[in-house]
């Protein structure tokens, strides 16, 4: 029974490590501050917080308007950033300018992809992939500890059965069991923030220094659809919002938790995370999605709340994909027959 409770220690002992490992490396990273209303948007809500904080912008400036049944119209082709580009580059490939399928669109557009994968580097946000590792690794080591539970029980009274006083077993194999079972569980509830402690520091930092200033969008960056002082526009952002996903997007997409009602984000935002070692993210045709806040739930991993992939291992779309590059004047795409991996986030 001595060389069974040394077995329990080392797999046990080996179990525990890895989720060490695990809940420490999935928000790894340098740091710093949110550098724009477009990182604190996509931390307080994905690609889709970011989506609307360029569309207030554009609409609060007289270039975009928004009538009729949410129908989108360019006034001034103007664009200060990336993202606003972005909208306006998917806007005049629209064949009706509806505001949905628009919002879709650029959620999946490098330029918003990015930025999720600028900050899952700085380790302001989990990456999709990592988070999924963590998980997984916690639900079968979990699965693992409870039953060791039954099977101590019973090699417990296999060994009470013989002959003279000893050590019940399931004593002597308790400490490893209990620690494994805990280490489970705060490696899992750390795998399910989409947000690291560093982000929700830095963000919460950027909110007192910049919630003040008079940019377009920085109130829906920072406190989301409800903070839009127009109801017109609100009612119109929403409703877009709880528009269903076409069928290919709705297939890989998760919602993510941390969306309000107020949101209005039924529905998942994209994140799809860029490759290890790689440099853009996006959604583009061809691509496979994996994951979880988030293709964030979340508003998103390719992730619903403000979640980007989130939810595990589905197709992002047909055809070829994009390649995307940035660079200080914005980002660009263009086709390939070859295909890109993505995964997704949570929110």
């Amino acid at each position: 029974m001595n060389t069974l409770a040394f077995f329990f220690y080392v797999v046990g002992g080996a179990g525990m490590a890895v989720l060490f490992v695990k809940r420490n490396g999935a928000g790894r990273g340098p740091g710093g501050p949110v550098q724009d209303p477009y990182e604190a948007a996509f931390l307080n809500g994905g690609p889709a917080r970011v989506v609307d904080t360029a569309l207030t912008a554009l609409i609060w400036d007289g270039r975009v308007a928004v009538g009729g049944p949410g129908i989108v119209r360019v006034l001034r082709p103007t664009a200060h950033d990336p993202v606003e580009r972005a909208v306006l580059q998917e806007l005049a490939a629209a064949p009706h300018g509806a505001l949905a399928p628009l919002r879709f669109a650029v959620m999946r557009h490098p330029a918003v992809q990015e930025i999720g994968d600028g900050l899952a580097a700085r380790g302001l946000i989990m990456d999709p992939r990592a988070r999924r590792s963590a998980l997984t690794w916690s639900t079968v080591l979990g699965i693992l500890a409870m039953l060791a539970v039954p099977v101590s029980l019973i090699l417990t009274v296999a060994d009470l059965m013989g002959s003279g006083p000893r050590l019940p077993f399931i004593l002597k194999v308790l400490p490893v069991i209990v620690g494994l079972i805990v280490a489970t569980v705060l490696c899992a509830s750390a795998a399910k923030r989409r947000v690291t402690p560093a982000g929700q520091a830095a963000v919460s930092a950027y909110a007192s220094a910049h919630g003040h200033l008079p940019h377009g969008g920085m109130p829906v960056a920072l406190y989301g659809l409800r903070a839009l002082p127009d109801p017109v526009l609100r009612e119109q952002l929403a409703t877009a919002a709880r528009t269903p996903l076409p069928s290919p997007v709705r297939r890989f997409s998760r919602s993510h938790p941390s969306h309000s009602a107020d949101d209005a984000t039924v529905l998942p935002v994209l994140w799809c995370a860029a490759p290890a070692g790689g440099t853009g993210g996006g959604c583009g045709g061809g691509s496979s999605c994996s994951g979880g806040s988030s293709c964030s739930g979340g508003g998103s991993s390719c992730s619903g709340g403000g979640s980007s992939c989130s939810g595990g291992g589905s197709s992002c779309s047909s055809g070829s994909s994009s390649s995307c590059s940035s660079s200080s004047g914005g980002s660009s795409c263009s086709s390939s027959s070859s295909s890109s991996s993505c995964s997704s986030s949570s929110s």
